[in-house]
């Protein structure tokens, strides 16, 4: 799915998927779409970047489909099936070695990446349809959050759960922790951030804390996501808008707004967390100076609202 030269682990990979049934493959510093691959029978949910940043996969209503990176192949090269509804959120074990989703069949699942028989190995079942999914940097805990207002701490290694329901009558909408593994941020259909320290010891659950609160929009919370230096978190909106928060003292430091921009529904952040990329129903994704809240470049390509992002500006990791 990449026509440029140089070399493809170092390479800056920004992909948009949404409603027009399309994945693109957007230049960075110049905005111009260098690749589109169909995505034909259903909207893109979810986009996560493979680890060796071969593979970007896309979560659809009842599959998975997994793209090249490397060729110009425009259709999926693996089909991930058997799920029923929507699958809501995707990502990758840090060596790649699996992949875990969740969906609104009321499941987290693990798919062994190595197996030949693209079936999913393990699931968790909830009781809500599941929202968002995200794996601590312990690699074995995986957090899922469902539309009860339930987030749940699976332990991959002993099976063991726990549960925490930070406001009742509301729907966890997404989850980040931080790379160290500090902090976590979750944000709801009412718009409220709920931030908790955590602590791990070795063979132990990890601790969750509450530390903070933020009303941090008027309207249904879409995303959020903590920085890679873990000095700032992001949050986005159905209220048009993505505010920056600092996570010392949790201060507004930028709102990101553009008057066309309509609902937030997907964000990342730089490595160097100096940059800010936005996706939005008004089929446009932006990036952004978190200095100084000004739109650097704009990627205008897709036909629709624009739903899911996935971007990677640090070095592939080579499997060993």
């Amino acid at each position: 799915m990449t026509n440029s030269t140089g070399n493809l682990s170092e390479e800056v990979i920004l992909a948009t998927g949404g409603y027009d049934h399309t994945i693109k493959l957007w230049q960075l510093n110049d905005g111009v779409c260098k690749h589109t691959a169909q995505h034909t029978d259903s909207q893109v949910n979810a986009l996560a970047i493979t680890p060796n940043k071969q593979l970007l996969a896309a979560a659809g209503h009842q599959h998975i489909r997994m793209y090249d990176l490397v060729t110009s192949n425009p259709n999926p090269v693996i089909n991930y099936e058997g799920v029923n509804k929507n699958v809501s959120g995707v990502g990758f074990q840090g060596d790649g070695k699996w992949m875990y989703t969740g969906g609104e069949d009321c499941s987290a699942r693990i798919w062994d990446l190595r197996a030949k028989n693209l079936q999913c190995q393990r699931i968790f079942q909830v009781t809500a349809p599941v929202n968002c999914v995200w794996l601590h940097p312990n690699q074995y805990e995986l957090i899922v959050g469902d539309q009860s207002g339930v987030i749940h701490l699976w332990d991959l290694k002993t099976d063991h759960n726990e549960q925490l329901i930070p406001e009742s009558e509301s729907s966890i909408q997404s989850l980040s922790i931080d790379p160290d593994g500090t902090m976590m941020a979750a944000v709801n259909n009412k718009g409220n951030c709920y931030i908790w320290s955590l602590t791990s010891t070795i063979g132990e659950p990890t601790k969750l804390k509450p530390r903070h609160k933020i009303p941090a929009h008027r309207r249904y919370a879409l995303k959020c996501k903590l920085s890679p230096d873990s000095k700032y978190l992001v949050t986005c909106s159905a209220d048009q808008s993505a505010r920056v928060w600092e996570t010392d003292n949790f201060t507004l430091v930028q709102e990101l707004k553009h008057d066309s921009q309509r609902w937030v529904w997907d964000v990342a952040f730089s490595a160097d967390s100096k940059y800010v990329i936005t996706a939005s129903s008004d089929g446009v994704a932006r990036l952004w100076n978190l200095e100084s809240g000004a739109i650097e470049r704009e990627y205008t390509g897709h036909q629709k609202p624009i739903t899911a992002l996935a971007y990677s500006d640090i070095p592939a990791k080579i499997e060993s």
